[in-house]
């Protein structure tokens, strides 16, 4: 099936249009069949006998006899040809009802629901084939169902693919649709900067294993699966990084990551293992950054509370993601947390605006006395400093923090090294891949 570019006109036109397919496969009885041409004989016959539509024949005629001449003229008449079955079934259209209307031509209705009626219409087709006996099987191809839907309908749809007994390939940039999809039924194509793309079964990627699988179906959602579509992916931790890192990035580097093709994905967490091992041997062939902190402990994890007797240590080691390294796969690392490692003489204006409006003014006053002394007294109240902004981030919660943070970025004139280094890494050899 080609793409849904042009369904209102599929529909409309009978050599297109899955209607015609679906009438002649019911094979309608030859006796159904004269009944519907008599009536069709009934009306034809009314309508000839207007008096309006016969006078307007009769004009047409006489128009026609001045400018043919008499040796080339032919009578005219209006009136609906002798009626067929054929003509009647080529006749038949769609009609919707719904939202007070009824009888409602498609054309008159969104793209998006009309790509779904036409998919509706083959995929009956298609089970009325096989419940006949008529095919061995039936294949639909379709390429982005999501054109013209909106997030929830794409849900729905392919749900409805999903349980039907047809056998449905997708193409698709919607990380709706791939946030459904199990990664048994993904083939993840990745441009390599040739003429080829390379080609993977999410799957069957070495090194993942039944844990790793099930925990990427559980967090590739809308949001994480942009990392199956970016040309490079950046992974961090929460939601602090994401709001904050492109925009720090844009202002200091002058470097916009969506322009570069780079994702910036928030795993919640720090198990990057799943993740990583996606883009390690064999797997999708893309560079992959790891950004973590030098705790290795969640952002949101409370380390103060005491653990039970039982308990194991819940992150991953410093070894097991250093691990990680790969061909793809690079893992950058600051000292302690990323509130801490943001906290620069560069960036202290940004982060007394934030810290301010956040409702801490005292903290906010330390970080605007700061950023005006001399460089050695700057640099030995830096560790206050940090200390200033983590303990904000926490009362008030990392992510609203960063959101704040983020709105003031073009105050920053530096970023910790890490980053910048993890952005340069992923930004190499860009044009082949």
């Amino acid at each position: 099936m080609e793409a849904l570019r042009d369904v209102e006109g599929r529909l409309a036109a009978p050599r297109t249009s899955p209607l015609q397919q679906i009438i002649d496969q019911r094979r309608i009885p030859e006796a159904e069949q004269a009944v519907l041409v008599g009536h069709m004989q009934t009306a034809n016959a009314n309508i000839n006998a207007s008096a309006t539509i016969g006078d307007i024949g009769t004009q047409l005629s006489t128009s026609f006899g001045d400018a043919a001449g008499q040796t080339f003229a032919m009578g005219v008449s209006l009136g609906l040809s002798e009626a067929t079955f054929a003509d009647i079934s080529r006749g038949l259209k769609v009609l919707l009802s719904g939202y007070g209307l009824t009888s409602l031509d498609p054309s008159r209705n969104g793209l998006g629901l009309n790509n779904i009626l036409y998919i509706s219409m083959l995929q009956h087709y298609f089970e009325c084939r096989v419940a006949e006996a008529r095919t061995a099987g039936q294949i639909l191809l379709v390429e982005e169902p999501e054109a013209h839907l909106h997030p929830q309908l794409q849900r729905v749809l392919l749900a409805t693919l999903q349980r039907k007994t047809v056998q449905v390939f997708i193409t698709t940039h919607s990380t709706h649709i791939t946030s459904g999809v199990p990664l048994s039924s993904q083939i993840i194509l990745t441009s390599s900067g040739g003429a080829v793309s390379t080609c993977v079964k999410a799957a069957t990627i070495p090194g993942l294993e039944h844990g790793d699988i099930a925990d990427l179906e559980r967090y590739l959602d809308a949001t994480r699966s942009s990392l199956l579509y970016a040309r490079r992916v950046l992974l961090v931790e929460g939601p602090a990084e994401q709001f904050v890192i492109p925009r720090l990035v844009k202002s200091v580097m002058n470097v916009d990551l969506d322009e570069a093709g780079i994702a910036v994905v928030p795993i919640f967490g720090t198990h990057f293992k799943p993740y990583a091992r996606l883009f390690g041997a064999g797997g999708i062939d893309k560079r992959c950054a790891v950004l973590t902190d030098g705790d290795q402990l969640p952002s949101d994890a409370e380390p103060e509370i005491a653990a039970e007797v039982d308990e194991t240590n819940p992150g991953p080691t410093v070894g097991e993601i250093d691990g990680l390294r790969g061909t793809n796969v690079e893992v950058f690392r600051c000292e302690t947390t990323f509130e801490r490692e943001i906290t620069l003489p560069g960036t202290l204006v940004m982060l007394e605006k934030a810290v301010r409006e956040i409702g801490s003014p005292g903290s906010a006053d330390y970080l605007r006395d700061l950023s005006v002394m001399p460089a050695p007294r700057q640099t030995a109240g830096m560790r206050v400093a940090k200390d200033k902004v983590l303990r904000v981030a926490k009362r008030f919660g990392k992510g609203r923090f960063a959101q704040l943070v983020s709105k003031y970025t073009d105050d920053a004139v530096e970023l910790p090294d890490y980053i910048r280094e993890a952005v340069e890494w992923l930004m190499q050899n860009a044009a082949n891949g």
